[in-house]
């Protein structure tokens, strides 16, 4: 036989094994959903639907090219399909690869922790991912991360003419929802409310407005000029919309004369950027930050302190835009780019899903009553003794290992650029 043509898990019986731990975390009825969203109709040059994700996961897990993904899969035994081919069956995967993500990102929610007990802290962001060339944003992503579980809960994507707003998410009873002033909007609160659930959004001067109990105008500026350094202020009031009134609070604090300058500078540079004058109350403004919310009784000291982990999606985003190269967009082509776009989302909540099952592993070398090799206790880890010590000091280079090693041979950690499909690395 040619070494070539030799088969991927005849050759290595581990990938195999990885590959199983994979599948135990995928949602129920994914290969079905596959023929659902039309994914997979026709089984031409893949004979299953886990051979179809399998294929695809080397090239977004592990960064090759899809010439070099069809290089690998032919190799491998699994596949054989040209690139041409490949991308076609990328474009059609977006709906299939969507489901896969919400779905997986609809397990990862636990109770709050001591900040806020009973209660589900999810902060919300958007970020922009552009395609190559553009001179534009191309597509937003809009992110909903549990705080204390440290997942993902929801990802949505979107044009990029589609604002943020909370009423884009699900959101459950009880959910505390934190998020820039992006989100803060009367449409985003009464969402909220309307689902039994409370927010905690940063705010500006002019943005959801608060009123008093005759109906006039809040000014919080001169609130905000008493406060002293390290002192928060809360004041209480309502927002108004169509649909009627709803309580809120204001809650501040002063910032430091170096943030407060930065700050100031910031907003100067993008008025001047966009021609455009800045009143000066709003620049008075920048030196104190203020946040909004719907939670009536906690102390103020608290709401600060809660909407201050929002900074966790932030890093989450860097994870993201590193490790998995999800910023910028691999294809032009608009079908293709958002189905990449939802296979990285399913690649980093699939490394979610290894990590949580990695955590509970058994000494004795199984899961769920399936067999994993004897010499393994983490059979998600990579081939290397170095990436196995890696994975035990939780570093992030071992985080991309997991997903890459079970569909292509991964001997250059995590995420990177594919080299000519002409000069494969290894069998897939």
């Amino acid at each position: 036989m040619d070494k070539r043509e030799l088969n991927l898990v005849q050759e290595f019986p581990r990938l195999r094994e990885d590959w199983d731990v994979i599948q135990r975390v995928l949602p129920d009825g994914w290969e079905a959903q596959a023929s659902t969203t039309r994914a997979l109709v026709r089984p031409v040059g893949f004979d299953s639907a886990a051979t179809l994700l399998r294929v695809l996961l080397i090239h977004l897990s592990d960064g090759c090219s899809l010439r070099e993904t069809a290089v690998r899969a032919r190799e491998g035994g699994l596949a054989t399909v040209s690139d041409v081919a490949l991308f076609k069956r990328l474009r059609r995967c977006g709906p299939w690869f969507a489901w896969m993500v919400q779905e997986l990102a609809g397990h990862a929610h636990q109770q709050a922790g001591a900040l806020l007990p009973q209660r589900q802290l999810v902060a919300c962001d958007g970020s922009i991912v552009c395609e190559p060339g553009a001179t534009g944003s191309t597509w937003r992503l809009h992110y909903a991360f549990n705080l204390t579980t440290l997942q993902c809960e929801q990802a949505i994507v979107t044009p990029v003419d589609q604002g943020e707003s909370l009423a884009r998410f699900a959101i459950r009873p009880g959910d505390v929802l934190i998020a820039d002033s992006a989100f803060a909007k009367r449409t985003s609160i009464r969402h909220a409310v309307a689902h039994a659930a409370d927010v905690i959004m940063r705010i500006n001067l002019s943005n959801a407005p608060m009123q008093a109990e005759d109906g006039t105008r809040i000014d919080l500026l001169p609130g905000l000029r008493e406060l002293s350094f390290g002192q928060i202020g809360e004041w209480r009031g309502y927002v108004q919309d169509a649909s009627g009134r709803m309580p809120v609070r204001a809650c501040a604090i002063k910032k430091s004369a170096e943030q407060a300058a930065r700050s100031k500078q910031k907003l100067e540079r993008e008025a001047k950027k966009k021609h455009r004058h800045v009143k000066p109350d709003t620049l008075e403004a920048t030196g104190y930050f203020v946040v909004q919310t719907t939670l009536m009784d906690a102390p103020a000291s608290t709401i600060m302190e809660l909407y201050r982990h929002r900074w966790q999606v932030e890093l989450e985003f860097k994870r993201l835009k590193s490790l998995l190269q999800l910023g910028h967009l691999k294809k032009t082509d608009p079908q293709g780019a958002r189905a990449w776009l939802q296979g990285k989302l399913l690649v980093a909540l699939l490394i979610d899903k290894l990590i949580a099952l990695g955590e509970h592993f058994s000494p004795w070398g199984y899961v769920s009553g399936t067999p994993i090799a004897p010499d393994t206790a983490l059979p998600m880890a990579g081939d290397e003794p170095d990436a196995r010590a890696a994975q035990s000091r939780h570093q992030p280079a071992a985080v991309v290992t997991p997903v890459a090693s079970p569909v292509g041979t991964h001997r250059g950690g995590p995420a990177r650029t594919a080299s000519k499909a002409s000069q494969p690395r290894g069998p897939t």
